[in-house]
């Protein structure tokens, strides 16, 4: 069958609270973490083509290490699909790069959703998992689309009833790199936060008010030691009447927790470049 042109989004995700309990053997680090989608997308187009190749525009045109995740997974989706072809993969950048919101992971599993379909692949969700997790420990939670718990360094997932929340995304114009960001965590001894169950409590019931206090990121304060800019823009969110603040993943991104969508616009024109978002977004929900 020969298809058209096929049109997916890349929504980035927010780490509403990332803990760390350790070192594992494989050099990783073992997690807990709910990650949620949010309404931020790069926008991912997949088109027949002789050839395949990936081309990006927006914001940067690669990941901070300069591996550009998508074309590793078309590159792997070819490796086990049979009926794989060529294909021109079109990437309008929108998530900024290294900044914890799992832009290059969304890319990476946008394609290997839309080349499944483009290609006639009929690869499972299991499968696609696996090969995702071969990309990057995010992938095969941003293939659901949906908010999940991910455990161990992203590889166990859980699927989370989290209703949408309006947050404010606080940008900055360097990227931290996840290796870094570990890396910083174990040279500076940092401890492991408290047990999630009362946050996922307040996440599941829609109760921002009671959310808001509770959000934590172990990695928060071994990056701000290195950037304060974090912690900087942390307190101004808090200093405004943001519920709650915190950082993204690995950073450099923060976000707040306001209690509506106008409150959430209110938030954000206090920063420069900053945004409201909704995660998940209602038709993720």
């Amino acid at each position: 069958m020969t298809r058209g042109a096929i049109r997916r989004d890349a929504n980035a995700k927010i780490n509403v609270f990332l803990r760390v309990l350790s070192t594992r053997e494989d050099g990783y680090h073992e997690i807990e973490s709910l990650l949620v989608p949010i309404s931020l997308a790069d926008r991912i187009v997949v088109r027949p083509a002789e050839e395949l190749r990936v081309e990006v525009a927006g914001a940067a045109a690669f990941s901070a290490g300069g591996l550009n995740l998508a074309l590793v997974a078309a590159l792997a989706l070819a490796d086990a699909c049979p009926d794989a072809g060529g294909a021109l993969v079109e990437i309008e950048k929108r998530i900024p790069v290294a900044g914890g919101l799992g832009g290059g992971s969304a890319d990476a599993a946008a394609t290997l959703l839309a080349l499944n379909e483009l290609w006639d692949c009929d690869v499972d969700a299991a499968t696609l998992e696996e090969i995702g997790e071969r990309i990057g420990s995010d992938v095969p939670a941003m293939l659901s689309g949906e908010p999940v718990l991910m455990a161990g360094r992203g590889e166990r997932l859980a699927p989370a009833e989290v209703p949408p929340f309006h947050w404010v995304l606080v940008r900055f114009g360097f990227g931290v790199r996840s290796p870094e960001a570990y890396r910083w965590w174990d040279e500076d001894g940092a401890g492991t936060g408290p047990d999630p169950d009362r946050l996922l409590a307040a996440a599941t019931a829609g109760d921002a008010e009671a959310l808001g206090p509770l959000l934590f990121n172990d990695l928060e304060t071994a990056v701000a030691a290195r950037h304060p800019e974090i912690a900087e823009a942390k307190r101004r969110l808090l200093e405004a009447g943001a519920l709650g603040a915190v950082m993204s993943g690995s950073g450099s991104s923060v976000i707040g927790l306001a209690r509506d969508r106008a409150h959430a616009r209110t938030l954000a024109d206090g920063f420069e470049g900053a945004e409201a978002v909704v995660g998940p977004p209602p038709d993720t929900a």
